[in-house]
């Protein structure tokens, strides 16, 4: 008889899964983390061992020994269900006897517009356009850098915003003063995806259906990045060479800097110009709603986070000192 061929090991399953899925490279190097670090804990005992119990047992010792975050404990619970469900064909009954983490109430970074003024005068030229974006638009930090040249529509001042969070779609708007300056930037991104075209490269990453229904669609200018890495890589998955978008990173590494550059007494990332946008609405007089729609909230009470922010301190009660 002859040798059957040895089964994949069980990482290996589960990453050919996760891409079977069409899951994001984010996703599948954080779902194998959590697998074996689930293994780790019990001593390499293979998964299809355990179950309900062992896996209470490593999100409570997430949330009682290690401190993680309410996220970071949802996060390794998708891992584990997406692993028993999809790769070992177990379905789990509901886990009710995990220790919850708690999830802070934390009130968002918001800078005033003088100081998202100093913030972006700060910003090194290669990520100005970037950081302007992000402010002028709500986006989230992968949102803006995943744009392709196609989500601009220049005529109807909007943008659109493909698979956010939740992997929904929508539109939001693109401010004037970012027109010029954004045509201007597309000339010298076309010139090097001409480079890139008459070099043998110029393909970019497409989502897997797309793919499959325009074979051809990677080359295309309209699917290329608004916001490309200034150099070539190697796809992990398919070994094709490409050009990303820019790393994100790096973004956060140069709004970090910039705000110790202005002076800024506040803890500054690329999702406080987020929060400063929306709350800067807020105070022109926009309605929660529009708002709402606007930064892609599912529940309105995701948004009412920034009215408690247009408060003054103390719930707007004006203090006895400034009384005399």
């Amino acid at each position: 008889m002859e040798n059957q061929p040895a089964k994949p090991k069980l990482l290996d399953q589960l990453r050919d899964r996760i891409r079977l899925k069409h899951y994001s490279r984010r996703t599948e190097d954080v779902y194998l983390d959590w697998a074996k670090r689930y293994i780790l804990y019990h001593n390499k005992t293979h998964p299809q061992e355990m179950g309900k119990l062992e896996i209470e047992d490593f999100l409570t010792y997430l949330a009682r020994d290690r401190k993680v975050s309410a996220s970071t404990q949802n996060q390794a619970k998708a891992a584990l269900l997406f692993l028993y469900k999809e790769v070992l064909d177990i379905k789990l009954p509901w886990l009710g006897e995990v220790e919850q983490a708690k999830k802070p109430q934390k009130m968002p970074v918001v800078l005033t517009e003088e100081e998202v003024q100093a913030l972006l005068a700060k910003l090194p030229d290669s990520w100005l356009l970037v950081g302007r974006l992000l402010y002028g638009t709500g986006l989230r930090l992968l949102e803006g850098l995943r744009l392709r040249v196609q989500d601009l529509d220049f005529s109807a001042n909007q943008l659109l915003v493909r698979e956010g969070k939740g992997g929904k779609d929508r539109v939001t708007m693109l401010p004037q003063k970012l027109q010029l300056p954004l045509k201007d930037h597309l000339l010298r991104v076309k010139q090097l995806h001409d480079q890139d075209l008459a070099a043998g490269y110029g393909e970019v990453w497409l989502p897997e259906g797309v793919a499959r229904k325009y074979p051809a669609a990677g080359k295309e200018w309209i699917w290329q990045y608004v916001f490309p890495s200034i150099k070539l890589s190697v796809d992990p998955r398919s070994g094709v060479t490409r050009r990303h978008h820019l790393d994100e990173k790096g973004l956060q590494r140069a709004i970090r800097q910039a705000g110790v550059d202005a002076g800024l007494t506040k803890h500054v990332t690329p999702h406080t110009l987020r929060h400063s946008f929306a709350t800067h609405l807020l105070q022109a007089g926009y309605d929660i709603r529009t708002v709402q729609e606007l930064l892609g909230h599912k529940d309105v009470q995701t948004t009412m986070i920034y009215t408690h922010v247009l408060n003054k301190g103390g719930r707007g009660v004006t203090s006895p000192l400034d009384r005399i």
